[in-house]
């Protein structure tokens, strides 16, 4: 798996952080999303993909 966010997109609702926090975090400044982990482990590929739906901005994509 392959994540890659598009931060012009985001509208820094945090769910990213809610859902992957050890994928997603946000930048203190203004909470637009940075990317931690673009080739997340096994363990937090169902996280991640939870991270994508739940962006209501469609940030985050993800490529299998």
């Amino acid at each position: 798996m392959k994540v890659t966010v598009d931060q012009d997109k985001c509208v820094s609702s945090g769910q990213c952080v809610l859902n992957a926090s050890e994928v997603f975090d946000q930048r203190d400044e203004d909470g637009v999303v940075v990317l931690l982990e673009p080739e997340p482990g096994a363990d937090q590929t169902d996280n991640a993909r939870r991270a994508a739906a739940a962006c209501p901005a469609l940030a985050i994509q993800i490529e299998e």
